[in-house]
């Protein structure tokens, strides 16, 4: 299936390692300009140079999401004419929801709801003149099923994901759609992190964690970024057009409810 973003416009944030590494350079391939957001400026170059380019204008800039009104004047500055926003923010760290601090949550939520927001609203006015906006969440398979020993990350991405649903219900009738992707398991530093943490408390090895989490989804393997990637992409499209308000996990068969 081509997908055909020649004259797209994406914003892409988190690009420089794992899921958005590998969606910014899908939809690249797709023919997409893509911008790349995150606040290491080297990573980002790197990143960048590695595109594919016909013809192409990838950039970058740099943001943190800790700091929402740091974010909103990096927007002022930024060429605000895009197609395609693809919000992706690293987890909250790990642990028991009874043991969280009441500042973890708030930082949690002002990075992956506040600067959301920040950006939707900046962006979705070009979206409506195009008649033409394919926002997409990267959340966790946890809006779901809640994971064990993810406390913090469990109630902020579930409020992301109302949100978001809220977002598609208002912006469905400009052609614009809002969606979420809700990786399982994926190959990331993410992924390592947690296997790490869970290897400390728990007393196995990192291998014994792994893979009891691999045979956790019926596939009995992690996902790849690119696999993650390439669903979207596809809601990126113009082919996915009449897709609006869902969870769309991509773990394998992991996740227990439909």
């Amino acid at each position: 299936m081509n997908l055909n973003l020649k004259n797209k416009n994406a914003l892409v944030c988190g690009s420089t390692q794992g899921i958005g590494k590998a969606t910014v350079i899908a939809l690249a391939e797709e023919g997409a300009n893509v911008t790349l957001v995150a606040r290491n400026e080297e990573k980002l170059k790197g990143v960048l140079a590695e595109l594919p380019s016909e013809n192409q204008n990838h950039q970058y800039f740099v943001a943190d999401f800790t700091n929402p009104e740091k974010l909103k004047i990096a927007l002022e500055e930024a060429n605000l004419q895009y197609h395609i926003l693809i919000n992706n923010t690293g987890g909250p760290a790990g642990g028991p929801v009874f043991n969280a601090q009441l500042d973890e949550f708030e930082r949690a939520f002002t990075m992956h709801l506040k600067c959301n927001h920040v950006l939707v609203q900046a962006l979705v006015p070009y979206m409506k003149e195009q008649s033409y906006g394919r926002i997409i969440n990267i959340i966790s398979t946890s809006v779901k099923q809640p994971l064990d020993g993810l406390g913090v990350s469990n109630t902020i991405r579930g409020a992301v994901a109302n949100w978001s649903k809220t977002m598609a219900n208002e912006l469905g009738q400009f052609g614009i759609t809002v969606n979420n992707v809700l990786p399982g398991a994926t190959e990331t530093e993410r992924l390592n992190e947690i296997i790490q943490n869970k290897a400390n408390k728990t007393g196995k090895s990192t291998d014994e964690v792994a893979q009891a989490m691999r045979n956790a989804s019926p596939a009995k393997r992690f996902a790849k970024p690119e696999e993650t990637a390439a669903a979207i992409t596809f809601l990126a499209s113009e082919k996915a057009s009449f897709i609006n308000g869902i969870n769309l996990p991509v773990d394998g068969g992991r996740t227990k409810s439909l």
